[in-house]
């Protein structure tokens, strides 16, 4: 951006700028007064005097025009990573006379593209004019933005008018959740071969599967569940509630956010820990997040949320918990401080990959992911043991 640009951008948003035809219109009012000035003819005096009169008047009036219009913006829904976010604005007109000829700028965040232009020809008078855009979001995160933009050269087109308008918006783009139809990092916690830990499982799996009552079938409940024979006795749909043998053993999902990881296998691991979360949470588990943020955090949208806003190498407010942990990491140094009972996800770092490892002694089950397959087959393939590094 050149300086001659610069200071147009800033005479625009704090005065007004000459369009095109303000500039040929003030350079005829010079070469008109001129030329009054030499020929001391009385015409050519009233000829400059009216253009630039008539100049005054296209100056004042741009701001002015803008002044009565006031911005709301409607809150943002959330949304998951590679779908819409539906931003609405409403630009309501308080003159009695109509606005025209309109241009509003919505100023989004470099990250998610250029700033938006809409074209408005009018707003009627004490009306509202309500301006509806989508914008397709790849990347989860927390997105903010607070400045719309107002500009015009009604309404003779000679001078344009720029003023911004603080309109504070924030868009929730929540991380991806695979859909998984089995994962052994979740469903065989609590199997460790050992004698004392085999007969408190065979003990819970005694009441696994039982039925605890019916209730109404209520939506999004699984199909397998419906008692057939009960919902034809009431002529309504009944769903049974079975007993839970998770024996009231906690799962936590532990994210090691502190650490400094490759940016896209970062990305990959808050889709893994989104996944994990909602699959324990769907088999009735008692489950939740740790961050190094956060700490501990449960609940569907304080999850959700809390993954949207999560990066990379971000400081340490809590210890993690010395529970048994499901530990999704990059570090394969962290996996020797785990506690009996935890299992781990890996994505092996730039240096595992280039043949530099590290010996890691421990004993637990977990799974290393591979770049080059789909997430979740992975998530579903059969644990693997020890691994050396």
């Amino acid at each position: 951006m050149n300086i001659g640009h610069k200071i147009a951008v800033w005479l625009e948003n704090r005065a007004v700028t000459p369009a095109y035809a303000g500039w040929l219109l003030s350079g005829l009012t010079v070469f008109f007064f001129g030329s009054a000035t030499n020929t001391m003819s009385g015409w050519l005096y009233a000829l400059s005097g009216g253009s630039l009169a008539l100049l005054g008047v296209a100056a004042f009036l741009p701001p002015k025009s803008l002044g009565s219009l006031e911005l709301r913006r409607h809150p943002i829904a959330p949304v998951s990573a590679g779908d819409r976010i539906t931003v609405e604005l409403e630009i309501e007109n308080r003159a009695r006379s109509p606005k025209t000829l309109l241009q509003v700028l919505d100023i989004l965040p470099f990250v998610l593209g250029e700033p938006i232009v809409r074209p408005i020809e009018v707003i009627e008078p004490e009306s509202i004019y309500r301006f509806t855009y989508y914008l397709e979001v790849r990347q989860r995160g927390v997105y903010r933005w607070q400045e719309v933009h107002l500009r015009t050269a009604a309404p003779l087109g000679l001078f344009w008018c720029r003023r911004s308008r603080p309109v504070k918006a924030v868009a929730v783009v929540y991380p991806q959740v695979l859909p998984l139809s089995a994962c052994p990092l979740i469903d065989r916690i609590g199997q460790e071969d050992s004698p004392q830990l085999y007969d408190r499982l065979r003990s819970q799996t005694a009441t696994e599967g039982l039925t605890r009552n019916l209730r109404p079938y209520r939506h999004g409940d699984p199909t397998r569940l419906i008692h057939w024979r009960t919902s034809a006795r009431y002529g309504e749909l009944r769903v049974r509630e079975l007993e839970v043998a998770a024996g009231g053993q906690e799962i936590i999902i532990g994210l090691d956010s502190a650490a400094f990881w490759q940016p896209e296998e970062f990305e990959r691991a808050v889709t893994v820990a989104a996944s994990l979360y909602f699959y324990a949470s769907k088999r009735l588990l008692n489950v939740k997040l740790w961050t190094a943020g956060t700490g501990l955090v449960s609940g569907n949208r304080v999850v959700l949320e809390t993954l949207a806003a999560v990066n990379a190498g971000e400081e340490a407010h809590e210890s993690r918990s010395q529970l048994p942990i499901i530990w999704l990491t990059q570090n394969s140094a962290s996996l020797s401080t785990l506690t009996q009972g935890s299992r781990w996800v890996l994505w092996p770092s730039a240096a595992a990959e280039t043949g530099e490892k590290m010996l890691v002694k421990h004993d637990l089950p977990g799974l290393e992911i591979r770049s080059d397959r789909p997430l979740e087959v992975q998530l579903q393939d059969a644990l693997e043991r020890a691994i050396n590094y």
